[in-house]
């Protein structure tokens, strides 16, 4: 019989042990090749400001999502051909909520287009305020996206993906681009009163990246983040003891068994809150702003205070060096959001009216400040709307995602310009059509980081925020 040897043959001690020298030897083999530095640096834990690819146009980027899918030809997208022909009946295909058709009855658009700016843009009666700054803005009329639901099509507007665990947009902005301010988060994301969007944080997850790239959620209200202070009367003193233990713990990890991502996001993750401890509330603290400022934001009216403070911290936040902001206008369900399939003009009164005086005073207040040509500022929701009615009666649309209109403003985008077009009756994208990677790219490129080079090991692959085949941002619009 075979001799034991810690409890195991000589021959499956042999075994072992002679696979292990492969193991090594292959081990040496990808070092040299740095394939363990790559990884090392992508696990990384959000840190220093890191070099940018080339040059770039903007610093930071305010995102205002407008959640449940705002109508484009209610809106920007100004359509004069159905003007007259409320309720007739067309041939046109479209897919939402309630399928594929390929008839409707049309919904003439239910507010009157008036021409602005030296441009000369068509904007709705929804947006008066903004439709001062239309030579500010580039909008982008031929946006489509792969899913009309939502669930799926805000994990594509925020992750690239339809599926769920890849990171978000702003995961992959401080993956690239690092902290500015290491006692504030770099990513924050700002919801509605309502409730927070379809899939929650799936929307800004950092995915299989380390947890310190996550969004981290303000509120307007109380305290910036719940549970930011220490509970039980714990001293900044005992927390700064605990996070010396886990640093020392992760020294004695690496000396023995190598890097451990896991315990760096840990201790990432609570030096930040210790530091934001002190930063948070000063950066949240509106009461430090003029008058003038405030209402410039529509802070004075109850209409629009709760849009209009989150426009003005996200304004504060940049200042601060937050790379990437995302403020919610529409939660939970139904007319919570601007999800209008029953009565279009009562959800998109309410809605645009909620937010068109904050947005307009958000972008001159950051033109004001010489602060507009380095904030890349967004605007769009996952989905447009059908020129259609969804149901026999009403002037409710499904969801559309074969065209509709985002638009962007600030840090190197050229303003006074629309690109791509959708047709007569705005249910698809007919010249340029743009996808959600173009948009994607084009907000990467303005940051300074090549959106084909940016990339992340994992699960045996360099991962993409726009995916493996090479996309282009939209150069139509970037000055």
């Amino acid at each position: 019989m075979a001799s034991k040897f810690c409890g195991r043959t000589r021959r499956e001690f042999l075994w072992q042990t002679g696979a292990g020298f492969g193991g090594v030897a292959l081990a040496g083999l990808l070092s040299q090749d740095g394939f363990f530095n790559s990884i090392a640096n992508a696990s990384d834990s959000a840190g220093n400001s890191k070099q940018p690819h080339f040059a770039p146009k903007a610093k930071s980027v305010i995102f205002l999502f407008m959640y449940g899918g705002p109508s484009h030809i209610d809106t920007f997208d100004y359509k004069p051909q159905m003007k007259g022909r409320d309720n007739q009946t067309v041939q046109v295909k479209t897919f939402g909520r309630g399928g594929h058709r390929n008839t409707g009855r049309i919904v003439e658009p239910r507010w009157d287009f008036k021409q602005y700016g030296e441009c000369g843009k068509w904007v709705s009666d929804l947006f008066p305020n903004v439709a001062t700054c239309v030579d500010d803005i580039a909008f982008i009329h031929s946006m489509t996206a792969d899913s009309p639901i939502h669930g799926s099509a805000m994990l594509m507007m925020n992750s690239g993906r339809v599926q769920s665990g890849h990171p978000s947009l702003g995961s992959w902005i401080n993956y690239g681009l690092g902290s500015v301010n290491e006692n504030l988060p770099g990513y924050v994301v700002m919801l509605d009163p309502t409730g927070g969007p379809i899939s929650g944080a799936k929307n800004w997850s950092s995915g299989y990246m380390p947890a310190s790239y996550q969004g981290t959620t303000f509120r307007t209200q109380g305290a910036p983040i719940l549970d930011l202070k220490s509970r039980d009367g714990v001293s900044r003193e005992l927390q700064r003891d605990i996070l010396d233990s886990l640093k020392a713990q992760n020294q004695e990890h690496l000396a023995m068994r190598g890097n451990n991502s896991e315990l760096a996001s840990r201790i990432a993750s609570y030096e930040l809150a210790y530091k934001m401890q002190e930063s948070a509330p000063e950066a949240v603290n509106i009461e430090e702003e003029t008058a003038d400022t405030q209402k410039l934001y529509g802070i004075d009216k109850d209409r629009t205070r709760d849009f209009g403070t989150k426009c003005l911290l996200a304004r504060r936040l940049v200042e601060r060096g937050v790379r990437f902001i995302q403020v919610y206008s529409g939660g939970s369900h139904n007319d919570d959001n601007w999800d209008a399939h029953s009565d279009l003009k009562k959800n998109h009164d309410y809605h645009a009216g909620n937010t068109d005086l904050p947005i307009a005073g958000l972008l001159k207040d950051l033109k004001q400040r010489d602060m507009l040509k380095d904030t890349l500022v967004v605007w769009g929701g996952e989905f447009g709307r059908q020129p259609t009615a969804e149901y026999a009666e009403g002037t409710g649309r499904d969801h559309n995602s074969y065209g509709f209109t985002m638009w962007m403003a600030g840090g190197g985008i050229k303003g006074g310009t629309s690109v791509g077009t959708t047709d007569e009756l705005g249910a698809a994208a007919v010249d340029d059509p743009f996808h959600v990677k173009r948009l994607h790219a084009t907000i990467l490129n303005q940051l300074g980081i090549d959106p084909n080079r940016l990339s992340y090991f994992h699960s045996g692959l360099d991962q993409k925020l726009v995916g493996v085949e090479h996309v282009e941002p939209i150069r139509q619009i970037i000055s």
